[in-house]
């Protein structure tokens, strides 16, 4: 019964919380620029009216660049169904899950690069290889955190992120904080927020994630946006679930998640209010702290496991 109520909540929280996620980001920016802002449900209507409009699709474009923005919205839709979310559970669980949700998104990430570059353009080029070339160093450390904490814990699927503090003993404390950090740092690498990337910017050379979706419109904008919003969610979610205990009751847990994923959110805004984008050449130094930090909890692990 439980699980199904799980499942039940969890649902309406994977659809819902993207729209809120980027509202509260843009309310928390319009609020340190002391401007009033859009409402908190802006992206929603944004989306509505992406649906409604138009598709321009460039001659030079085939199939690949149609159904790129599908197969990538789909992708990390299936991702998020191995993320636990509230209570500590996702919808699928299975040893490995981490891998699967890892996958998927690689899977989305590669037909988005494919895709922009399919219509031929030096500009949706160049944002492609700043973009595969940021996930080459998410990806290592991603899988470095999840399969050290696995090792840990002793559960090999995603919900070992939920026993971190009461498995690591006394590193358990630390192990979570700089897991959580490295998360929140892939979060701005997959979200391309700031300092990775700008999401507001037009200058074609500074440009990543936009520049791959400059020839997307109506339909398969929506989805990009959507789909964007969702993949950081899922990241956010990742960081609740290292502080979450999994021992809390499941209406407390459903509370505690969306408050410390909207927290993130405000965090998120108070950053892109405070600090510029990097530089090109020292984003890949920025990015490069997952990996760091990621050593960091393998070897603090080892001497849990290992007594060192």
């Amino acid at each position: 019964m439980e699980n199904t109520l799980i499942i039940i909540l969890n649902v309406p929280i994977l659809l819902c919380l993207p729209f809120l996620f980027i509202g509260f980001i843009n309310r928390t920016k319009a609020f340190w620029s002391g401007r009033k802002g859009a409402p908190v449900l802006q992206p929603f209507y944004d989306f509505v009216r992406l649906l409604r409009k138009g598709q321009v699709i460039s001659r030079t474009a085939s199939a690949v660049f149609e159904i790129a923005p599908a197969v990538t919205f789909v992708s990390i839709l299936l991702a998020g169904c191995f993320v636990p979310l509230i209570g500590g559970r996702s919808f699928v669980e299975f040893e490995g899950n981490f891998i699967v949700f890892a996958y998927l998104l690689a899977a989305g990430k590669f037909f988005s690069l494919i895709g922009s570059l399919d219509v031929g353009s030096s500009f949706e080029g160049m944002g492609s290889s700043r973009e595969a070339g940021f996930s080459s160093i998410v990806e290592p450390g991603f899988f470095i955190i999840l399969a050290s904490v696995a090792a840990m814990t002793g559960n090999n699927s995603f919900r070992a992120i939920t026993m971190t503090l009461e498995k690591a003993g006394p590193y358990g404390y630390l192990v979570t904080l700089l897991a959580a950090g490295a998360v929140f740092i892939m979060l701005l690498a997959e979200g391309s927020r700031v300092p990775v990337d700008d999401p507001n910017t037009h200058l074609e050379l500074t440009m990543v994630h936009e520049a791959i979706v400059l020839d997307n419109s109506g339909f398969d904008l929506a989805l990009i946006f959507y789909g964007s919003a969702m993949k950081m969610v899922l990241f956010a979610s990742v960081v609740a679930g290292l502080i979450i205990p999994s021992i809390i009751n499941v209406y407390v847990s459903a509370l505690v998640f969306i408050f410390l994923v909207l927290a993130q959110a405000v965090i998120i805004g108070t950053i892109e209010s405070s600090f510029a984008r990097l530089k090109m050449s020292r984003v890949y130094e920025f990015i490069f702290i997952i990996i760091s930090l990621a050593l960091a909890i393998l070897a603090l692990i080892t001497m849990r496991l290992y007594g060192g």
